[in-house]
């Protein structure tokens, strides 16, 4: 909605089948058809976008593809629009039922706008269409309701449209529909939910010949791959029209200075002095949108923003995905309603919605990811033009030059690629069960279906029968066992054994799998939201915790229900969730390491970097910085034993396989234990014998030589796979977790997956789900090839050994992680001032 700004488009040539044009009614041009869209813009004041234009136009010639377009530029009226007038081509279908788009959003937050956009739009353009929305919070009548009757346009999550694939007769529930969209498709790129639609699309697509797709996307690095994973991989990419909007979307980007550097930072020690620099910003925005990075953090901002600034009550509000559905919409409506001055927030407002009073952002400590900074710079000033604001809030100095680095990573436009997952048979299994369920499914139509997506393009037919034996035996570990013969098979057909199956299946259904989670309910029985059993294990009665802005003392915790109460008291425990820690990207730690060699010069393009600048004197004092084409190792003694330092710059992750892999290798050379430390910018082997560094890396320490095979030694790989294992086994249905109201507990899941993995371990170690928990922990757990690539880099380095007396400000933080792993934060803090005490 603007002037005329250019586009880039990929044009369409000789369409593969599953692309080919639906029947056209051409009683109305599409030229009259794109003017009645442009009319209805005008109305109200609005100027369509060519990139809009150029997508209604492909859409109503019956096109499929993708648009790219930078957020708050209206994408989702580049595809509603012309979905709606598609259906003025002929007057009867103005009013005739059936479902004829449906609408994915992977986020619930994002249905209720696309869902009064939609309504809206359809009044407007004269069509009596209903408009629905299915999640997993609509209630049971209503889903009921649409059942009986198909809205016109659906909007729903993956496991929503998973769910109605369940259900007996989805096919003629689907007869009339004519396209999907997938909002956010870069965002599930790269996870499970994905690949669930990669699969989903396939069925639809199956019966469906005609049928349009269409993904919605911001920009992410590897876009043409994106592409081919929603269309298929054997679609060629000519043949499908991409639309990249040429909107520049402007980012002011600036950095809260602490008044002083500590020249021994550790993470997370100046988050929350920063507090009295945040509340300038707040006051003198609308609305201010405050991110962190886990829900602890968040409960944290909030508690001590209210504390220093109890004006702020009634207008200050957090969300995060554990609170109860209720307080998250009344939040989120309140945003709606510039009821609010602030909201201290997780990722579960990440995405497009649209919260038009929101003016500023603030980013407490780094994101980690310069598409996710940018993600959530775009909620400030959320309309086409606009300026988004956001203030980063470093949460120790090294972060400072963090912020330099995403400032210029992000105006750069080198956004992350999302890895697309291969050879997901946990979910194929589960989709396979699902198809069953859902009226029952013949291999010899399912399976030509399932080779078009990209997931599985490289399925063998040997893969294919042990998947369809798997879910009607069991496989050979487990066909002694009725529970897990869950499909039979009549004249060919795969069907449940009985309804019981169909029942369990339905309610365990998806891919979202995490620590088991127990309900917090007051005494009276309102629902708080969900808190993970194994922080409420540390409780007892009477012992009082933060959660959602409240001070909760517990009552009682029976079965998977947390029973509290309101406390008058001034203290209690901040909640801790399992997966908080965000890993450093490949383009921003490359950013970091170029900012680095800046400081080797004392330039200071950045005001960043001038500020930090006394701890790098002191790094450069005691030990080096390295230049971009240098590696720095830091090596030293003192009472604890000897410390070995490495600094790739390449995130935890990458820094977890690594070290074990160096540890592996030196203790071939020489028998040696280390304990092991790690963070974003390197990691520490730590042993109470010498080490021998020289003579390691004469003999290859950092090669890519055997990596595979010395990763696989060095890590402990069969615990990592067991971790994986647990929710490969969930998401294959082999643990059943619960009927509503009797879930089952924490201890109980764990035991059965690892009981699980020691059976196929033992007795059938070529079984497909235990094969693809060590390949997940290589590809996503260590990440394999970007270490190998690291390696590659670091070869073309000049290896620096420095021989610091003590401990240096590089070190310093990958110490203090070491010590957080087995003292509280009193005590944690009074070491620390002990430590710096000594280093000073």
């Amino acid at each position: 909605m603007s002037k005329k700004p250019s586009t880039t488009i990929h044009r369409k040539t000789a369409p593969s089948e599953p692309n080919a044009p639906f029947p056209l009614l051409l009683h109305v041009t599409t030229d009259q058809l794109i003017e009645r869209g442009k009319n209805w813009f005008a109305q109200r004041g609005w100027t369509p976008f060519r990139f809009q234009t150029d997508t209604w136009r492909a859409y109503l010639d019956g096109e499929s593809g993708l648009v790219n377009a930078p957020t708050g530029s209206g994408k989702t009226y580049s595809l509603l629009v012309p979905i709606l007038l598609d259906h003025l081509r002929d007057p009867e279908a103005q009013t005739s039922e059936g479902l004829r788009a449906i609408w994915i959003t992977p986020i619930r937050a994002l249905a209720k706008e696309i869902h009064s956009s939609g309504e809206a739009a359809a009044r407007a353009l004269g069509l009596d269409w209903n408009v629905a929305i299915r999640t997993g919070d609509t209630k049971a009548a209503a889903r009921r309701k649409m059942k009986k009757t198909a809205p016109q346009i659906l909007i729903t999550t993956p496991e929503s449209l998973q769910l109605l694939l369940a259900s007996p007769g989805y096919e003629d529930y689907f007869k009339d529909l004519r396209a999907v969209v997938v909002d956010e498709w870069h965002e599930l790129i790269g996870s499970k939910r994905g690949v669930q639609m990669e699969l989903a699309l396939s069925r639809l697509r199956g019966f469906l010949p005609n049928m349009r797709t269409w993904g919605i996307s911001a920009t992410i690095g590897n876009m043409d791959e994106a592409v081919q994973v929603l269309h298929g991989p054997f679609v060629p990419l000519e043949s499908l029209r991409i639309v990249r909007a040429d909107i520049q979307k402007l980012i002011d980007i600036e950095t809260v200075m602490p008044d002083t550097v500590d020249r021994f930072p550790w993470a997370g020690h100046m988050g929350l002095t920063m507090i009295f620099k945040v509340l300038p910003i707040i006051r003198a925005s609308k609305t201010t949108l405050i991110f962190v990075n886990t829900r602890a953090q968040c409960e944290l901002w909030y508690q001590r923003l209210i504390e220093v600034a109890p004006e702020l009550i009634g207008e200050l509000a957090m969300h995060h995905g554990s609170m109860a559905r209720e307080q998250r919409d009344f939040v989120e409506e309140a945003l709606h309603l510039e009821q609010l001055k602030a909201v201290v927030c997780t990722s579960s407002l990440d995405l497009g919605v649209d919260f038009r009073p929101v003016e500023t952002i603030v980013q407490i400590g780094s994101p980690k990811g310069v598409a996710r900074f940018v993600q959530r710079a775009g909620r400030s000033n959320h309309r086409p033009g606009e300026t988004s604001v956001i203030h980063f809030v470093p949460t120790h100095s090294l972060e400072l030059i963090e912020a330099a680095a995403l400032r210029e990573a992000a105006h750069r436009g080198e956004l992350e690629q999302r890895i697309p997952y291969l050879r997901c048979f946990d979910v194929l299994i589960q989709y396979l069960v699902t198809l069953a369920v859902g009226g029952g499914f013949r291999p010899e139509d399912i399976y030509p279906e399932v080779k078009q997506t990209f997931c599985y393009q490289g399925i063998t037919d040997e893969e294919w029968a042990w998947c369809l034996d798997f879910i009607v035996t069991g496989g050979n570990s487990l066909d002694a066992y009725d529970e897990f013969q869950r499909i039979g098979i009549v004249d060919g057909e795969y069907l449940p054994m009985n309804k019981r199956i169909s029942a369990r299946h339905r309610l365990n259904m998806g891919t979202i799998v995490s620590d088991p989670s127990l309900t917090i309910k007051y005494q009276r029985g309102g629902k708080l939201g969900t808190i993970e059993e194994r922080f409420v294990s540390q409780l007892e009665n009477g012992d009082t915790f933060w959660f959602g802005g409240r001070l909760l003392e517990l009552v009682r915790v029976k079965g998977m229900t947390v029973t509290v109460k309101r406390s008058s008291k001034k203290q209690g425990k901040t909640p801790s969730w399992v997966g908080g820690r965000l890993p450093l990207s490949t383009q921003l730690s490359h950013r970091l390491r170029e900012k680095m060699h800046c400081l080797t010069d004392a330039e200071f393009p950045d005001p960043e970097l001038k500020r930090v600048y006394p701890l790098i004197e002191l790094q450069q004092l005691r030990s080096h910085v390295p230049r971009r084409d240098e590696f720095l190792i830091e090596y030293w003694q003192d009472r604890e034993g000897y410390h070995l330092l490495f600094y790739p710059y390449e995130g935890r992750h990458v820094h977890e396989g690594m070290s074990a892999l160096f540890a592996y290798r030196i203790s071939q050379m020489t028998p040696i234990s280390f304990s092991i430390a790690m963070n974003d910018y390197g990691f520490e082997l730590m042993s109470d014998r010498e080490i021998p560094i020289d003579a390691a890396l004469k003999n290859g320490l950092m090669s890519t030589k055997n990596l595979e095979f010395d990763l696989q030694n060095g890590i402990n790989a069969t615990e990592m796979a067991k971790r994986a294992f647990r929710d490969i086994a969930n998401i294959a249905g082999l643990i059943f977790r619960g009927f509503p109201g009797k879930e089952k507990r924490d201890r109980h899941l764990q035991a059965s997956s690892q009981l699980f993995f020691q059976v196929f371990s033992d007795y059938e170690p070529e079984n497909l789900l235990l094969k693809q928990a060590y390949e997940e922990v290589l590809t996503f757990g260590l990440q394999e090839m970007r270490m190998r690539d690291a390696l590659d880099r670091i070869a073309s380095q000049k290896v620096i050994v420095a021989r610091p007396r003590m401990a240096t400000p590089f070190a310093f933080p990958i110490l203090v992680d070491r010590l957080r792993e087995r003292l509280s934060s009193e005590k944690l803090e009074q070491r620390i001032e002990r430590m710096k005490l000594r280093l000073a």
